[in-house]
């Protein structure tokens, strides 16, 4: 039947590869392939660079990663090296003036006057109004009160200087935060002139410092990390050591492994019938009815009446019955595709290298996020700074005539103005400028850059795995006629000749990722404003964009594997390995879905068994282990156990990415190896004595014997 429906597929999707005597694995003698696409992906990545000079040169990130005063001088650089921290004289303006999303926008920029300080107020403190008639260096500067602007003379009557807002009225215990000084959320608020106690502004502090003040959860993350690293490490050890043994043991447990998987599937599904069976009889009796209930958009009320454990439960026996019935017809097929698990394994047994390549994909995915991260916050710090006058109350008499919101220069002496308050302070980044002009062009081309950076390192991992196991598979004697580094030459080979086609493919991957992001801001912008029908049309527009993406992926992969075997361009890799794939489709989704499921069981074994060790080493509920391995005393033990949980995850998708390729590519080979050859002396096959067997035939003479290398 499979043998008929295979010659059915030859005539829809092209005839079967033809014997060439000439072929005994990778192409050797290649050439460039897809040169263009390389000429362009070289001339993108020099712009690339390009643009990261000009960010680099135009911008300036010191205004994210340091404060700015009122002066916009930064805290902690320059001469105030030794004030790393910025002081809100009235921290209270940040609420009233606006919304905490405002503040953060503007770069916590309050309208009150801000000053650089060595450290932050810790006690609560009021101008009396006795020290009014008293100077600004008896009221602070002997009482080491250092939080007036610079610049303010020691005779200058206090009154004065509050007046004119060069000194603060009253102080508030605060604590450091993003280089801030914050208030203590907890602490009691003194009589303040002019500012309500009201519980509004008390909330509104709080609710400033609970999204801001991050010191103290951070410094306690910093002690429990800085107490359980090297456990963490011991951890990722454990994770790394049960990935690889899970795959060099699936040669000797593939068979058994996918049984037991195949039947707890099966019981699984038995079960859901059972129980739904058990609910519907429940609800039948008591005649609870669907009529009875109506439409209601409380989906939950659904549960209670008979006909949806009803529908639930024909839908899990179609599925139990469609998985039985695929057991029986299909049972050949799932052989083939543990006897190619297996295959795998040895395989990875054969070029342990190839289960540490994936070091290499993450510190080069590594370096493009980092890099496009660099380039993005010096675009988007880049220009020169606009200082403009401020004053806090522009609507007093001797405040109309003052050149508000004008440009000045901080460093200039102050004007001479009767208008209380008046300063000289930072606004922003001028948007006007060379830079400024094309900043978003510049920004969609960082972000087009990460996109195809990042599909091209993915790409190329993929096809130098290819070429490696590539080079397993057609070899005569294992591991005798194996390439002394398959790894480096794949690498090299790969590198030397299908950049290009690398760049192709993962420049229409890009293309197809970054229209769905498009998509998902404009989903995001709109949410509120759209319809039912708006929402539905956005839905398939996005359920559209996701197949695609998927199945670009999938021709992306195969592509590759047959790119690294024959050395031709992408159009004819993807289009020879896609017809390939549809003239046996259903020994691919039999290998895929097998494949997926038991690579799912091992990430789900390698996660659930570090975390469950992580759990019971960090909570302590391991007795009898000894001084030097007792758990440490930590803030937060759930720190290091999502710490080790998600390490195991990332290793384990890692080890079994690699097996994945593996497996992709011996089955490509393996389908090729059924349509050139025929087991003749001229003809034999190259795959194993196992598949051979599973299938029924043989080599009438061995391989090796009529070959020689």
């Amino acid at each position: 039947m499979g043998a008929k429906q295979d010659r059915d597929g030859d005539k829809a999707y092209g005839k079967p590869v033809k014997y060439d005597p000439s072929f005994q694995g990778p192409i050797k003698n290649r050439s460039c392939t897809d040169v263009i696409c390389c000429v362009l992906f070289f001339l993108f990545i020099l712009g690339y660079i390009a643009v990261g000079t000009v960010a680099w040169l135009y911008g300036d990130p010191r205004e994210v990663l340091y404060p700015r005063n009122s002066t916009g001088a930064y805290c902690g650089m320059g001469t105030n090296k030794d004030k790393p921290y910025l002081l809100y004289f009235n921290i209270f303006s940040c609420i009233l003036a606006t919304n905490i999303i405002t503040v953060a926008e503007h770069g916590l920029q309050c309208p009150t006057p801000q000053v650089c300080v060595s450290s932050c107020p810790e006690v609560s403190w009021v101008v009396d109004k006795n020290e009014f008639s008293l100077t600004v260096g008896e009221v602070f500067y002997t009482a080491n009160r250092s939080f007036c602007l610079p610049g303010v003379p020691w005779d200058m009557p206090v009154l004065e200087s509050l007046r004119r807002e060069l000194c603060p009225s009253f102080l508030l215990p605060s604590t450091p935060a993003l280089g801030r000084c914050f208030p203590w959320y907890n602490s009691t608020l003194p009589e303040l002139p002019g500012i309500s106690s009201n519980t509004s502004i008390t909330q509104g502090i709080s609710g400033l410092l609970d999204s801001l003040n991050a010191r103290d959860i951070s410094v306690k993350v910093f002690e429990d990390f800085a107490q359980s690293w090297y456990w963490i490490l011991v951890a990722l050890g454990v994770a790394l050591v049960l990935s690889l043994l899970f795959v060099l043991l699936l040669r000797l447990v593939a068979g058994p492994l996918v049984l037991v998987l195949i039947l707890g599937v099966l019981g699984v599904l038995a079960y859901g019938i059972y129980f739904c069976w058990k609910e519907y009889q429940v609800l039948r009796d008591r005649g609870a009815s669907i009529t009875q209930l109506g439409f209601t958009t409380n989906f939950s009320a659904y549960s209670s009446v008979q006909e949806t454990w009803l529908a639930a439960l024909i839908v899990l026996a179609v599925l139990e019955g469609l998985l039985l019935l695929m057991l029986i017809f299909l049972r050949q097929r799932i052989r083939i595709a543990i006897a190619l698990l297996k295959e795998a394994s040895k395989a990875v047994g054969q070029m342990m290298s190839t289960m540490f390549y994936p070091l290499v994909t993450f510190v080069l995915l590594l370096i493009c996020i980092a890099y496009w991260a660099m380039l993005a916050l010096y675009l988007a710090t880049s220009g020169q700074p606009q200082y403009v006058f401020w004053a806090p109350n522009i609507s007093l008499p001797s405040c109309e005539k003052v050149p508000v919101n004008t440009s000045c220069d901080p460093m200039a002496q102050p004007m001479n103005s009767s208008c209380p308050g008046l300063m000289c302070v930072f606004k922003g980044y001028l948007s006007t400028g060379l830079v400024q002009r094309f900043l978003f062009n510049l920004q969609i081309y960082g972000v087009l850059g990460l996109f195809w950076t990042l599909n091209w390192v993915l790409a190329l991992g993929q096809c130098v795995l290819a070429g490696a196991f590539a080079s397993f598979y057609w070899a005569f004697h294992k591991p005798r006629d194996i390439p002394t580094f398959p790894l480096s030459a794949a690498f090299i080979r790969t590198l030397r000749y299908h950049t290009g086609s690398l760049a192709f493919g993962a420049l229409i991957l890009s293309l197809v990722q970054i229209a769905r992001v498009i998509l998902e801001y404009i989903d995001h912008k709109l949410r509120g404003a759209q319809n039912p029908a708006a929402r539905c049309i956005m839905c398939c527009f996005k359920c559209c964009l996701w197949c695609l993406e998927k199945f670009i992926k999938f021709l992306n992969r195969n592509a590759y594997i047959m790119i690294a075997i024959y050395g031709k361009n992408f159009c004819v890799s993807a289009k020879n390995a896609f017809m390939l794939l549809m003239r046996n489709i259903v020994r691919v989704v039999v290998l895929d879905k097998v494949t997926d499921l038991l690579l799912l069981f091992g990430k789900l074994l390698v996660v659930g068994c570090v975390g469950v060790l992580s759990f019971f080493f960090f909570t302590g509920r391991i007795p009898g282990l000894g001084k030097n391995f007792e758990s440490p005393h930590l803030n937060y033990y759930w720190l290091p156990i999502m710490t080790s949980i998600l390490g195991a995850y990332v290793i384990a998708s890692g080890f079994f990415s690699v097996f994945g390729m593996c497996v992709d590519t011996l089955f490509l080979c393996f389908l090729e190896d059924l349509e050139r050859n025929d087991g003749s002396p001229d003809r034999p096959y190259y795959m194993s004595k196992a598949l051979l067997k599973i299938l029924g035939k043989k080599n009438e003479t061995p391989p090796g014997d009529k070959r020689k290398k």
